[in-house]
This record gives structure tokens, sequence and C-alpha cells, in this order.
């Protein structure tokens, strides 16, 4: 078998792990749009071959035809529940190449990159370390039981309203005219999952859904969720629809009919 090392902007450099790697994901589809099924894996080492944590992950890519296989080291390469999906993310009808993988803990992060090996020229298409960068949000509560998303860079500014989170939860922070004791914050997290959807039945080319978690004064607190449908415009992926939707709650007295 012999190996393709790309030169790309990405920093990949030859990695000899020092146990044999574990497969964690293979998929077979067209990555390299000459019409020969390759073959795409996602290795890792595990110190429990039953540990759903594994780190050092490595993406292979083998050309169908010569059998080349192209290593791929991701920025970020240690994760749980790692994983690959196939498809057309930038619209030129050749399959390209997701990979995801969970931080774990109570944050919820996802780390996410997305290729593209068109003509065996890898180009990343997506980097989860970047879009965490151009989509930061600043969550300040307001009186009269608000709470404002904003993002300066974006241009954009959600409203929501906690005034059903209950007298215990709200007399934290207000007074009793709703007036707030003094400056609370909140924080949007960093990107929690990334969705392909189908927007080409025909064609089968897909459409990316974000998450980002919206907190309050605490992680266990969400309020709710920063919402952002991307679609690749020639050049990089847009967002074209960006919402934030938030929790419902039990109907109360008040809104009984």
């Amino acid at each position: 078998m012999e190996f393709l090392y790309p030169n790309t902007y990405c920093d990949y450099q030859l990695y000899r792990p020092t146990t044999p790697p574990i497969l964690l994901d293979m998929k077979r589809g067209d990555v390299n749009g000459d019409g020969i099924l390759d073959t795409v894996y996602l290795f890792g080492n595990k110190e429990d071959p039953t540990s759903l944590f594994a780190d050092h992950i490595t993406l292979g890519i083998q050309d169908g035809a010569t059998h080349k296989l192209t290593i791929v080291h991701p920025p970020q390469n240690a994760g749980y529940n790692a994983g690959l999906f196939l498809g057309d993310f930038n619209k030129d009808r050749v399959l390209d190449i997701l990979i995801s993988m969970e931080s774990g803990g109570s944050g919820g992060y996802g780390t996410f990159y997305i290729y593209s090996f068109l003509h065996n020229d890898l180009r990343m298409l997506f980097d989860v370390q970047r879009y965490n960068i151009q989509h930061q949000f600043q969550v300040n509560y307001e009186d009269g039981y608000k709470v404002s998303i904003s993002s300066p860079q974006l241009n954009i500014l959600f409203i929501i309203d906690i005034s059903t989170k209950g007298y215990e939860y709200l007399s934290q922070y207000y007074n009793d005219q709703g007036k707030l004791k003094q400056p609370v914050k909140g924080e949007v997290l960093a990107l929690a999952a990334l969705y392909p959807i189908v927007t080409d039945i025909k064609s089968m080319s897909y459409d990316l859904l974000a998450f980002q978690r919206i907190i309050g004064t605490t992680n266990a607190d969400t309020l709710g969720y920063v919402e952002n449908h991307l679609s690749w415009n020639g050049n990089n992926f847009a967002s074209t629809r960006l919402t934030v939707s938030v929790p419902g709650t039990t109907l109360i007295t008040p809104y009984l009919s």
C-alpha cells in the first residue's frame, strides 16, 4: 500500500502510534470524483477497546483506483464517539467527508471537520475552531425578566422571555418589580451539534444545521439554543437562517382559557 501525505495548509505530520490503532468507523463512496468507490477510515488509539474515548484520531482515505492511502490528522484529534459521514456539502456532486466527535462532560461540545478530496486534492471546508471564533455572542439578563443574546460581529440581537421560570429562579436576580438586583450574564457555548440536512433530493446535496447552547449563570441552566442553517455559497458555508429556539414550559393558569 502506497502512502501519500498531502501538502496543505493544515499540519499533517507523519504519526506513528505506540500502540496499534483501532478502527473507529469506515465508509465507502466516491470522494475524489473518478467514479470509483473509495474507502474512508477513521482510526484512533484507545486504552480500553470498549471505551468510547479515543485520541490520536486519524483520517485515512484510500483511492479505489490506485489504492494510495492519504493520511490526515485533524487539528483536534481526541474525543468520544468519533464517526464519519459522507455527503456532498459543496454542491460539486462529489461526496465530502464529515468527521464528528464529542468532548464529553457537561459542556456538551462537539468537534467537527469537513474535507473535500476532489481530484485527490485535500481541502478543508469546515473547521469547528474557526466557526466558534466567528459565532460568539453576549448574553445579558435585562429588566422585565428578559435575556438578550447579541452578536456585534454578526449584527444581530435576540430577546427571550424567562418570566415563566418561577419565583425561586427569578428572585435570585430580580426584585419584586422585575428590576435586576445587579448585572447578570449568561453565555452561548461553543458548537454542540452539526447535522447534515438534505436540501436537494435529486442530487442528494446537504446543508448543515449548527446548534450552540445558551446558558444562564450555570451550565445546568439551559435557556435555549442558537440554530444556524448553513449552506455552501461557492467559497464557504454561509448562514441562510440564524434563529434562537427556547424550550417549552407547561401551561400555567394565566394562559389557560
